[in-house]
């Protein structure tokens, strides 16, 4: 589901948006995206207290903190939604064919008693990657680097503090369905009819507009839901609906009970360093406040002619957020 190809050639301010002026830094940035495995260095002791040696009690219905320890401070992951249905599926089955494109990328801040923080950042946003003499797909940076490059790359656009985002999340088709069926399914309330019928990918839609209850396949729908390549902020639009009726499914009295055998599952088809220990504590720290997610964009240029590839606004000063950031706009 992501654009095919790079537009447009850089100009020297363009490539230091990401690549700068140091090519020693750049070829750490090299080195990082084929490590991999290597993305994340902070020591969980800072993050998490010291497990309780008792044996652990079943999670209480009404008190997300029965989930584990919450964290002692905030936490950034990096979400990364892959159009592939397994992890290790070499052909994502999507278009265009291939190894797994990126179709939705997120930050994500979490802290105890505090509303999440999303930001949602464009996959057709225009950076300059090591070894292309063009612009390139922020979507493209998964298929050349995995998350270490996304999330180096992320990061130098944002403006985000050494070592952040901290932690990595990567989510397949067959992952975001387990969730919403093992939630019970997601209310979410649509502005109009979606229908739309892809025989080569063996993929469908068929959603009505007004509020609906969506089981895992049509969640899966709704979020990859692109008919045109130019339509990328639509797409987001949906996915945040989607970020929000998980969220308010998360707030119901029988889903913290659910979560443990959730979290279990779903676990197991999606890419992480996070443990479930870890995840559970962050799903608590998420679910400790009652208000809904902040959803935030980045302030995208208007589009020039054709071009599929997006610009930054101008002139914003560095972070980009969460302070700055346009809320739930990008259009």
């Amino acid at each position: 589901m992501t654009d095919e190809g790079p537009t447009g050639d850089p100009s020297p301010s363009r490539s230091k948006r990401w690549l700068g002026s140091n090519p020693f830094r750049m070829i750490l940035r090299v080195a990082a995206a084929v490590a991999g495995a290597g993305l994340i260095a902070t020591g969980l002791a800072t993050i998490w207290p010291e497990p309780d040696p008792m044996a652990a009690e079943p999670p209480a219905a009404d008190d997300p903190s029965s989930l584990g320890p919450l964290p002692e401070r905030p936490v950034m992951v990096l979400m990364v939604g892959i159009d592939a249905d397994g992890i290790n599926d070499p052909d994502n089955k999507a278009a265009p064919k291939g190894p797994p494109n990126a179709d939705s990328l997120m930050l994500v801040q979490i802290s105890a008693g505090e509303p999440l923080q999303v930001l949602q950042l464009p996959t057709e946003l225009a950076v300059n990657l090591p070894g292309s003499e063009t612009l390139q797909s922020l979507a493209d940076a998964y298929q050349q680097g995995g998350v270490a490059l996304t999330a180096d790359v992320i990061a130098e656009v944002v403006g985000l503090e050494e070592g952040e985002p901290e932690r990595f999340v990567v989510m397949t088709r067959q992952a975001l369905r387990s969730l919403v069926d093992g939630l019970g399914e997601v209310e979410v309330t649509l502005n109009q009819s979606y229908e739309h019928k892809d025989k080569a990918q063996n993929y469908s839609v068929n959603l009505q507009a007004g509020r609906q209850t969506l089981n895992g396949r049509q969640a899966e729908q709704l979020a990859r839901y692109r008919p045109e390549p130019k339509q990328d902020a639509d797409r987001r639009s949906r996915q945040q609906r989607l970020v929000q009726g998980i969220h308010e499914q998360l707030l119901q009295p029988n889903a913290i009970a659910l979560l443990p055998s959730v979290i279990g599952e779903v676990s197991t088809k999606m890419e992480t360093d996070l443990t479930v220990t870890e995840i559970m504590s962050l799903t608590a720290a998420a679910l400790s406040s009652d208000q809904p997610p902040v959803i935030s964009q980045l302030k995208l240029a208007p589009r020039t002619g054709q071009q599929l590839l997006r610009e930054l606004k101008p002139n914003q000063q560095l972070p980009l957020w969460p302070s700055t950031a346009d809320v739930a706009s990008d259009n």
